[in-house]
């Protein structure tokens, strides 16, 4: 039923992201302030700790001394208690960092009509409101191509939290990048049903590699599953920051989040007066909100020169990670050659492509 009522609000949210809004500039009233709303502590190790690097670049870029308060719970009232504070206090920019702030962040925009307020990952929209996310999947293509080129049991891995179309389309992008290196590769995909379980993480790349899996990608937040990789002696895969630290001897790359690629030019927009909400803003490489981190040594020249032309096509968008033909696990054709896939489909994926070792959970 999670999944369902998941699903549905990203298929909702779509919508909101493929419109281009007719809002009217947001005037601020008094000097700018600015704060940020996080779900976890600033330094979680994984999301909030990328929002955190984000924080952190746009004050330097602003000049502004931008508050934060963490570990806000995705409650309505709670969240609605923290905008009124800072408010009250004379904050006027305020950005929240979870889908679930999104129905107290869009009730709090149209009580606060000269506050401007941005959220990530969110669905909700408003005349003062963006919500904003980053083409993932693009990035996880190339990854997948860094992965191809250095296994040699011809098996990869990836841990990944929920079965929803936000993340199977990292999972599936993954396993389309490999196969642009290698299409004998297959990669063994598991979901932990968690967004943080560090025991979990680790329980699940412990399996993997016993299955003979010798490359393992997490597309979650725990050092679980980088130290598995690392005490096992494979490679390693991180995601949302650079986890080159946490297997310094297995890494090879990192899907890594820049979000101040868009909340620079936003908020600087909002200071000058001409910040408009576009309602949602969906981001990719083109934009530089998603990257790879340095590549290893270990990965070939060849390689490196093939994912740095991947790269410089999807910036010009001439590739995507599901250019057709797409097939699911049964053979089942779902994008045709000469075709690629649309945001619907992106929206409402519930498959794994062909060559994924697992089970995609039947929906409720």
């Amino acid at each position: 039923m999670i999944k369902q009522m998941v699903n549905t609000a990203i298929v909702a949210a779509a919508a909101v992201l493929l419109t281009v809004s007719a809002y009217a500039q947001v005037q601020l009233q008094g000097d700018p302030k600015a704060a940020f709303i996080y779900l976890s502590p600033a330094h979680d190790g994984g999301w909030t700790e990328s929002i955190e690097r984000g924080r952190v670049i746009l004050e330097e870029q602003t000049g502004l001394d931008i508050h934060f308060t963490e570990d806000v719970a995705e409650e309505k009232a709670k969240v609605l208690q923290i905008v009124d504070l800072y408010v009250q206090r004379g904050y006027n920019i305020i950005i929240g960092t979870s889908w679930g702030y999104g129905e107290a962040l869009q009730e709090a925009a149209e009580k606060y009509p000269s506050v401007a307020f941005m959220n990530a990952a969110g669905e909700t929209s408003a005349a003062n409101l963006e919500s904003f996310y980053a083409l993932t999947y693009q990035a996880w293509y190339l990854a997948g191509m860094a992965a191809a080129s250095a296994t040699t049991t011809k098996k990869i891995g990836i841990v990944a939290g929920f079965p929803l179309s936000v993340v199977n389309w990292d999972i599936n992008a993954f396993q389309r990048g490999a196969q642009a290196i290698d299409p004998e590769v297959q990669l063994v995909a598991t979901f932990v049903n968690t967004w943080f379980d560090p025991v979990k993480e680790g329980q699940a790349a412990e399996a993997m590699i016993e299955q003979g899996v010798d490359v393992i990608a997490t597309n979650l937040s725990a050092a679980s599953v980088p130290a598995a990789a690392e005490k096992a002696g494979v490679r390693f895969v991180g995601f949302q920051n650079d986890m080159s630290a946490l297997a310094p001897n297995g890494h090879l790359t990192s899907v890594v989040f820049h979000w101040a690629s868009h909340l620079v030019p936003s908020v600087q927009a909002m200071i000058a007066g001409t910040w408009e909400s576009p309602g949602s803003s969906f981001v990719g490489l083109d934009k530089g909100m998603i990257g790879l981190a340095p590549l290893s040594d270990a990965i070939p020249t060849e390689v490196r020169e093939r994912i740095a032309a991947a790269e410089a096509a999807m910036r010009a968008g001439e590739l995507t990670p599901f250019d057709g033909p797409v097939r699911k696990q049964d053979g089942t054709e779902v994008i045709a050659v000469g075709q690629s896939i649309t945001d619907d489909q992106l929206w409402t994926m519930d498959y794994f492509v062909e060559g994924i070792i697992g089970t995609m959970p039947a929906g409720e």
